[in-house]
């Protein structure tokens, strides 16, 4: 009789441990099936943004046959460029002016080789000007090369534009791109009569930042200086378990 009992005893502790082992698989097997359906979506977001910094170069220059004499040419020329700026309504403190560097320029023979003879020597000097109002600046881009005619040799750079504050505005602009996708990703999920579960993982794409109304982009990041008016825009490839 007690053999039996024994014997019971063992076939229910058997059929429990049987049953709790089914029970777990169960659920570990559908926890896993949800966790493997999961969709991936991209979410982008765009801004419109006005440059507030414009910087403007350019280069004085001057050649001579006497070493000495081009290097004055600038050094006396550059007080009409300070004056011209001045008039233009930029202020000291906006402007910098580089070290006057200058070289000879040596004779090409026939057959293309350099000689040892000097034929003139050429000095220049550069500078640049910052201002916060980047029509001023757009301005000065525009009129600085007009100082040929009073027989300064100068020469331009293009006006550069930048927006400041560019750092505040990637994390406000990289959060509505994450949650652009989540929104694409619920609607997604809908339409197909689940339900969206936790963010599994996501990767911050590279910002464009281009001229306004522009479609050129880049896998490396574009960042425009070139126009006042830009557009940034960011996104965001994010995966979601659905259930």
């Amino acid at each position: 009789m007690e053999n039996k009992n024994t014997y019971y005893l063992t076939a229910t502790i058997l059929g429990a441990s049987f049953i709790i082992a089914v029970l777990i698989f169960s659920l570990t097997w559908k926890a896993t099936k949800n966790a493997d359906q999961t969709i991936v979506v991209t979410g982008s977001a765009k801004k419109f943004i006005k440059s507030d910094l414009g910087i403007q170069r350019g280069t004085l220059q001057a050649t001579s046959t006497e070493r000495k004499t081009a290097y004055q040419i600038v050094q006396q020329q550059m007080p009409v460029v300070l004056q011209f700026l001045k008039e233009k309504g930029f202020t000291t403190d906006q402007i910098e002016v580089f070290a006057i560097n200058g070289y000879p320029v040596y004779e090409i023979n026939s057959s293309g080789v350099q000689t040892s003879k000097i034929l003139y020597y050429t000095y220049n000097q550069r500078f640049e000007v910052r201002s916060n109002d980047v029509l001023k600046i757009k301005d000065l881009s525009v009129t600085l090369s007009s100082l040929v005619e009073k027989g300064l040799d100068i020469s331009t750079d293009m006006p550069e534009y930048f927006f400041t504050k560019l750092d505040d505005l990637k994390i406000s602009i990289q959060a509505e791109a994450a949650k652009n996708a989540m929104e694409r990703a619920e609607k997604i999920a809908e339409s197909t009569g689940r339900n969206l579960g936790p963010l599994r993982s996501a990767k911050m794409g590279v910002l464009q930042i281009t001229p306004k109304n522009s479609n050129v982009i880049s896998d490396y990041g574009m960042n425009d200086v070139t126009s006042i008016e830009k557009e940034i825009t960011a996104v965001v490839s994010a995966s979601f378990e659905i259930k």
